[in-house]
């Protein structure tokens, strides 16, 4: 929630970089964190909604900043993003076990923190991601949990790999790199990233 706020602050700055940055960080900091809960079984009521409330600052707000205020199309898709955001966090229940229903916040703002990185905040293509994202957040396809450093090793080395490009390697490589993940997230759900943790724990 604090990675959110300081990269909302940022995009009043005008330093999209830095708010992208943010949420890339956040991103790899709330799989670490949803990982480590269920290690835990650290489950609250109280969590859940703080939960829900920093993922909705971080994923949902701050995210459709990086679209700017300045042009009317701009201002029209960032209310609609957040809108989309709420309304996946609180009326999307997958009712299955292992899934979710409708795209998940956290990789939607990847494409677009990756998407404002590599393009250097292009306006246009920004607007034309966002919008996919939005359709894909509301949606009522189903995804599987991740589970990326609850399930193979070659998907830790992919968060790892993502961990130590973000502080060692160009942002530009970083960018491209969260993409790619979460693309074949988005296009290759159970084939890449479910089937196997799902079966798991399943038996």
């Amino acid at each position: 929630m604090l990675l959110g706020l300081f990269s909302i602050f940022c995009s009043f700055s005008r330093k999209s970089h830095c708010a992208s940055w943010m949420i890339l960080v956040s991103f790899l900091l709330d799989t670490a964190i949803r990982a480590m809960t269920r290690h835990v079984s650290i489950c609250s009521k109280s969590g859940a909604e703080l939960n829900d409330f920093a993922v909705f600052t971080t994923f949902g707000v701050a995210s459709a900043l990086l679209l700017g205020v300045n042009g009317l199309l701009n201002r029209f898709l960032t209310i609609i993003y957040v809108s989309a955001t709420s309304l996946r966090l609180c009326f999307y229940s997958a009712g299955v076990p292992f899934a979710y229903k409708g795209l998940p916040c956290p990789y939607a703002s990847c494409v677009l923190a990756s998407t404002s990185l590599l393009t250097k905040g292009n306006s246009f293509i920004l607007c034309c991601m966002a919008s996919l994202m939005i359709l894909f957040m509301i949606d009522q396809s189903y995804y599987p949990h991740d589970a990326v450093l609850e399930s193979e090793n070659w998907k830790k080395v992919i968060f790892m790999g993502g961990v130590f490009m973000l502080f060692f390697s160009p942002l530009s490589v970083t960018a491209f790199y969260c993409l790619v993940w979460s693309l074949s997230y988005i296009f290759f759900p159970d084939a890449l990233w479910g089937k196997a943790a799902c079966l798991r724990r399943w038996h």
